[in-house]
Order: C-alpha cells, then structure tokens, then sequence
C-alpha cells in the first residue's frame, strides 16, 4: 500500500508529513520503506508526551484538558499542526490508546483517532482495535495508510 502511496504522491507532486504518538513512528517507517520517499515524505514527529504535542506540534494546552490526547480534536490539530510546521500538503496523524493499560469505559484500550490535513480539506475517523498493543499499533498504521490511500484517490483532484 505505501508503493501506490508513493506513487499518487508523485503524480499529484504532493508531500506529506506524520505526527505519530501511539504508533511511535510505525506509519512513518512504512511510508519511508518505498525507494525514493525522500521525493515526498518530509518529515514527522513522535509525540508520545503530552508536552512533545504542546510544545512541538502546537496542540492547544486546552484541546488536551477538555479532550484528552486521544480524541477527534486532538487528531485534527496534530494532522494540521505537522502539515504546517514541515510545511507539506499533507498532514497525517495517530494518537491513541495501545495497551495494555491506559484505557477508560469512555476510551477503551485499542481507542484510535487518524487525522488527515490537506488541501481537500480535513478528515478524522476513530476506531476501536482489538488485539495486543503491537497489534493494535499495525492496525492502526494499516488504517492510516487506506486513509490516506482513499484521501489521494477519492477526493476532489488535487
């Protein structure tokens, strides 16, 4: 999937950048894996503390207050935040809860939000994996991927 990724990035001569917590990198790497990606990726930020999200990405010390690390909001600034701050047209984020620990009745273990940022405007979808936490961190990077995918495909042209 990151070969056709690379491929539509290409073609569309679009960039894209990744702001990655739960994940710690995974959707970065896979993207990175293509010979040539340098062409396209630019660049991403693990921010596995709150403070990485606040002080390097600019998430608002509020959003993380009222909504916590791993919600829509939160999601939607990383993906716009990245998107601005490497200055690429597309931002791609993932924050969520991998386990074992960490989950709530109101967001569960395995509770992930995917943002996307770019010129189409800006897309954030939740999920709820189950699995051990390596699990959920590929399902979660597999997510991203048919995101973005469907992002470069189905959206209005760029």
């Amino acid at each position: 999937m990151e070969i056709e990724i690379g491929s539509l990035l290409t073609e569309k001569n679009l960039t894209i950048s990744c702001a990655e917590s739960c994940t710690g990198g995974l959707l970065t790497d896979r993207l990175t894996n293509v010979a040539g990606s340098s062409a396209y990726v630019k660049g991403a930020v693990v921010a596995y503390a709150n403070e990485t999200k606040m002080n390097v990405l600019q998430v608002k010390e509020e959003t993380l207050k009222n909504f916590g690390a791993v919600s829509r909001q939160t999601a939607q600034e990383l993906a716009v935040n990245v998107r601005q701050i490497l200055n690429t047209d597309i931002g791609v984020s993932i924050t969520g809860i991998a386990g074992p620990g960490g989950g709530t009745p109101e967001k569960p273990l395995g509770t992930v939000y995917i943002g996307i940022s770019g010129p189409n405007g800006d897309r954030i979808q939740k999920f709820n994996f189950k699995g051990t936490r390596t699990e959920i961190k590929e399902k979660a990077v597999e997510a991203a991927l048919v995101l973005i995918q469907v992002y470069l495909t189905i959206e209005k042209s760029f």
